[in-house]
């Protein structure tokens, strides 16, 4: 969605897609501890995640996204559209939960326009 945009390479700088446990450590930084404690899918593992982002991309800030889009992966505890959203700039951080209905590609969607969302109102206090 933000390298759609023409020019698009003077603020965006890199993405990191770490789907597995094992990406999300090595390339964000993500401690085993969370992800043993918390999960994947979990507010922890979102902060790590934008944090990480954030300092391996060399940025002013960054996002993440983690959840369960489905069909399958789903649990009694953590259901299919549960997402977790993360923006972190070094100066504050936050996170945001949602459980969003529909199927794959609408969980996703909503996910990608959220994070858009908290990201465009936290560069709206910066400036």
């Amino acid at each position: 969605m933000l390298t759609s945009v023409p020019g698009s390479s003077a603020y965006f700088l890199a993405s990191f897609v770490t789907y597995s446990d094992s990406s999300k450590v090595s390339a964000l930084g993500v401690h085993h501890r969370t992800l043993a404690e918390h999960g994947a899918v979990s507010a922890e593992c979102a902060m790590e995640m934008a944090s990480g982002a954030r300092r391996a991309g060399n940025a002013d800030m960054g996002v993440s996204i983690t959840g369960i889009a489905g069909p399958g992966g789903g649990s009694d505890i953590k259901s299919v559209g549960l997402v977790y959203i993360a923006v972190d700039d070094a100066i504050e951080s936050r996170v945001e939960r949602f459980v969003f209905p529909g199927g794959r590609e609408e969980v996703r969607a909503a996910a990608a326009e959220n994070a858009l969302r908290l990201l465009i109102e936290r560069l709206r206090t910066t400036s």
